[in-house]
């Protein structure tokens, strides 16, 4: 197996961190020997993202109070519906081969779910899968939301995990496309602030143990 290299991008808008993501999609296509990334991230400013099979009226809110409230509307290559990603929530973004890792792309959605569970556990919270649904929830609250897009098996997008975001922005959206269920995080499970500087590095080791690198290292751009 490889190195996970990971970069810390702190907060950063959408826009940029996905012209990085095909930058180093390319890169780790053309790579001998296997090359793998991930990217951590706070989306700032708020943002808004609509995946392949998105329903347009799953964004609650017009053009025009999204603009108010400062949250940016973009169209993503990645697979589900409508999300959100804001600060306060970890945004991680897997990018290497899958088939290097014996895994097609809905035995990756899975791995990505158990990533999140793992984090969850190291953290005293008890997250689970739901049949039929994909991410991770805390009883019937959805905590972790996965939405991937996959490039000659080089996979990029990910897992967005609510640590302590503004909740409230959740309202102006479908979440996922799924009405009947409320979105939580972390600190809100716990009762108590939870910093995302504080899950990164649980969020790194259980990237690593899941998906079977031989460890990781902290890269620069």
């Amino acid at each position: 197996m490889s190195e996970l290299f990971y970069l810390d991008l702190g907060q950063a808008a959408y826009e940029p961190t996905l012209q990085l993501q095909q930058r180093l999609v390319a890169e780790v296509l053309e790579a001998q020997p296997e090359r793998a990334y991930l990217l951590l991230v706070e989306h700032n400013p708020p943002v808004i993202t609509l995946g392949r099979s998105a329903k347009a009226w799953h964004v609650l809110a017009s053009k025009k109070e999204l603009a108010r409230q400062g949250i940016e509307l973009f169209e993503a290559s990645r697979g589900g519906d409508v999300t959100y990603h804001g600060p306060g929530q970890l945004v991680a973004y897997p990018i290497f081969r899958l088939d290097l890792h014996d895994l097609s792309p809905r035995s990756y959605l899975r791995a990505l779910e158990r990533v999140a569970i793992r984090v969850l556990g190291e953290l005293g919270i008890q997250g689970r899968q739901v049949k039929g649904l994909t991410g991770v929830w805390v009883g019937d609250e959805k905590v972790a939301a996965i939405g991937v897009a996959v490039r000659r098996w080089v996979c990029y997008h990910g897992l967005a995990l609510n640590v302590q975001p503004n909740l409230a922005h959740f309202d102006l959206i479908v979440p996922c496309g799924i009405a009947d269920k409320r979105v939580t995080g972390i600190a809100r499970v716990l009762g108590h602030p939870v910093s995302v500087s504080r899950v990164k590095p649980i969020l790194v080791k259980c990237m690593v143990e899941e998906l079977g690198f031989d460890g990781a290292r902290e890269e620069r751009l």
